[in-house]
C-alpha cells in the first residue's frame, strides 16, 4: 500500500489489486475516518476527498493504515437492496461471447442472470459502473477481450462485457465492449438523487425479458 497526497484536500491510496481496493473501500465505508467527505474507488486505487476545514491528512492516513479490511466484504452504499436490471439479450456480440467463453449464447445468458454482481467503481461516463462477479473464482470466468475495432456508436442502455467487468452504457457513446443486450432501465438520471443508479458497492442482478415487455 502507498498513500500519496492528491492536491490539497485528497489522499490517493495505491493497492495491488481490485480485491484489495474493494476490501479497503468497504472497511472505510463502515467506519469512515473523521474529515473524509467521499471515497472514490478505482481498479487499483482509492481516492479519499477530505474536508478542507476538518480533514487532517496525517490522521486520515493513520486511519487508513490501521484499517483491517477483509477480502470479500463489500461496501453497501445502496442500502442493502439488490438493483434489478431487466435485459433483452439480443446483443450483436452475444454469439461471439458464447464462443469465447465456450458456454454458447444461451449459456452466457443463463450465467449472466444467475450471477450476482457488485459495482466495483465508476468511470468512463457519468453513471457507468464497472461490475464484477461475486463469488470465489467467478470473476476470471467472465474475462473476455474488448472488440478489436471499437464501435463509433453504442446505444444508451447497452449491456456489455469487457475484461472481467460487465456494465450498462448510461448514454449513447463510442465503445469497445462486447454487447450482450439492452435495458430500458435508466442508470443515470439527473432528476434522481443520486443520479447514478449503479454506485460503488451496489449489488446487481440481471434478468432476461422479452423485447417490448
Amino acid at each position: 500500500m502507498r498513500v500519496l497526497p492528491c492536491g490539497t484536500t485528497g489522499l490517493l491510496v495505491e493497492l495491488d489489486a481490485l480485491d484489495d481496493v474493494l476490501a479497503l473501500y468497504a472497511a472505510l465505508e463502515d467506519d469512515r475516518p473523521a474529515g473524509v467527505l467521499d471515497l472514490v474507488p478505482a481498479a487499483r486505487t482509492l481516492l479519499l476527498h477530505l474536508d478542507p476545514e476538518t480533514g487532517d491528512a496525517a490522521a486520515v492516513e493513520d486511519a487508513v493504515r490501521a484499517a483491517r479490511p477483509t477480502r470479500g466484504v463489500r461496501g453497501d452504499r445502496a442500502g442493502g437492496d439488490v438493483v434489478e436490471v431487466p435485459v433483452v439479450y439480443d446483443g450483436e456480440d452475444l454469439e461471439e461471447i458464447g464462443e469465447l467463453t465456450g458456454w454458447g449464447a444461451d449459456g452466457v445468458v443463463e450465467r449472466h442472470t444467475a450471477q450476482e454482481w457488485t459495482v466495483a467503481f465508476c468511470g468512463f461516463a457519468p453513471g457507468f459502473g464497472y461490475l464484477v462477479a461475486d463469488g470465489a473464482g467467478s470473476r476470471g470466468e467472465w474475462r473476455v477481450p474488448r472488440r478489436s475495432s471499437p464501435r463509433t456508436r453504442v446505444p444508451a442502455g447497452s449491456v456489455a462485457l469487457a475484461g472481467e467487468f460487465t456494465g450498462v452504457y448510461p448514454r449513447e457513446s463510442p465503445g469497445g465492449w462486447q454487447l450482450l443486450g439492452r435495458t430500458d432501465l435508466p442508470v443515470f438520471d439527473l432528476e434522481r438523487e443520486p443520479p447514478a443508479l449503479l454506485v460503488p458497492g451496489a449489488r446487481v442482478r440481471f434478468s432476461a425479458v422479452q423485447a417490448g415487455s
